[in-house]
């Protein structure tokens, strides 16, 4: 090895020599520093400035040999010094966009994110929306603006992510109850879609069954739970959920499972008034809206564990005083906005995100649709008793509790 430091005195002729030579020679400086006060001493020493268009040619070359830096760079170095008469490194910093969010703001959505569970981008932008327009917390102002893409952003750095801490087959029917056909609401809520969703089976026992029923236009959604799907659990939990939609309910849509088609169902829902129908054969998408509710709010916040059916009184309790409520006036869902083209094709865009209070409440004199006693002031009344967050975080709180139960149990059998 030659330091570079020994070779800076060489005359143009001694240089021009070496380069025809030393073509195996290798050059070693100990950092940029030195590289760049060894470039700056060569060529003030040859006074590159008055040098012609050969000698400097020689020693540009000369450089790249020695310092083994590109032509590109050695052409910045020598442009430096001509302009400055110096080589020194560059300090000027690149021009960097303003930072908008700061820690407080990406931990407060983390917290958001962790009492919501972590909705998809459009579903949480409205609720940060909500949480500064409607409920008036400052804290969120920043938030209430920010765009979709920047809260992926946000929800992949650093800070955020240190703050954040299968169905079972129904079985086909051959009884004649119901009309095979999918429901049409025209726009009118109270035309609700239906589904069971088991907690699984252990070795000696079956476990709980939530039923799911949401409308198809709001997407009002009430959940309940049964220890079995028997005439016995069945048709109070039915009444229960009935009661608990604000409205009046016209239409009651299911798949042919036999624990909807069968004669108790049949009689409560004619008692009622209510249209049964059922799923098509071939036409997977009669009940999709349901199903989807399955997997986006019972197993996200049931789980696909199993849960012993003894549990059953306690989930409902949680489901009717906490998760109904969230779901319903602080979660917003996607509505689809239907348009029809030339050949008579539907497509579906889902660019509003709104709670189905919300949803409701945008319907066309929506008065006509509610329960007799119940007025849309009452509803809002309800929903303006708490934020969405607040509304989250005591529902994550009541779940915890809840899960935590069973585990106290079997410490004290223990």
């Amino acid at each position: 090895m030659i330091s570079v430091h020994d070779a800076e005195k060489l005359t143009l002729e001694q240089i021009a020599k070496f380069l025809e030579a030393a073509e195996e020679v290798r050059f070693e400086a100990k950092s940029q520093k030195a590289v760049y006060d060894w470039v700056e001493r060569l060529l003030r020493h040859h006074r590159y400035s008055q040098l012609r268009r050969a000698p400097r040619g020689l020693l540009r070359r000369y450089i790249v040999k020695m310092t083994e830096l590109s032509r590109a760079q050695t052409t910045r170095l020598i442009t430096r010094y001509t302009t400055t008469g110096e080589v020194q490194a560059s300090t000027n910093r690149r021009n960097r966009f303003p930072c908008r969010y700061t820690q407080a703001d990406i931990e407060l959505l983390a917290r958001v994110d962790e009492a919501h569970e972590t909705l998809s981008g459009p579903a949480t932008r409205r609720i940060l929306e909500r949480e500064f327009h409607e409920y008036g917390r400052v804290e969120f102002e920043r938030l209430a603006s920010i765009s979709n893409g920047h809260l992926y952003n946000l929800r992949h750095s650093t800070r955020y992510r240190l703050r954040l801490h299968a169905f079972e087959k129904t079985r086909p029917t051959t009884v004649s109850i119901g009309e095979r056909r999918k429901p049409e609401p025209n726009g009118c809520p109270g035309y609700l879609r239906v589904d069971t969703v088991h907690q699984g089976d252990s070795a000696d026992s079956k476990g709980v069954y939530h039923i799911n029923a949401v409308d198809e236009v709001t997407q009002w959604e009430i959940v309940a739970a049964v220890p079995r799907i028997s005439e016995h659990y069945l048709a109070p939990a039915l009444s229960a959920i009935l009661v608990q939609f604000p409205f009046v309910i016209h239409g009651f849509h299911s798949d042919n499972g036999s624990e909807f088609i069968n004669q108790t169902v049949a009689r409560l829902l004619n008692k009622l008034m209510i249209e049964q129908t059922k799923s098509r054969p071939r036409h997977s998408n009669d009940n999709g809206l349901v199903e989807t509710k399955n997997g986006a709010v019972i197993r996200k916040h049931i789980g696909w564990g199993y849960i012993d059916a003894s549990h059953a009184d306690r989930i409902n309790q949680f489901y009717t005083a906490h998760l109904n409520p969230y779901l319903n006036y602080h979660r917003p869902c996607a509505q689809a906005d239907v348009e029809i083209d030339a050949k008579g094709r539907k497509r579906c865009r889902y660019q509003r995100y709104q709670t189905p209070l919300e949803t409701l409440l945008a319907v066309e004199n929506p008065q006509q649709y509610l329960r007799p006693g119940l007025t849309v002031a009452t509803l809002k009344r309800i929903a303006k008793t708490m934020s969405d967050t607040e509304a989250a975080q005591r529902m994550q709180q009541a779940k915890q509790r809840l899960f935590s139960q069973p585990q106290r149990a079997q410490a004290a059998h223990a």
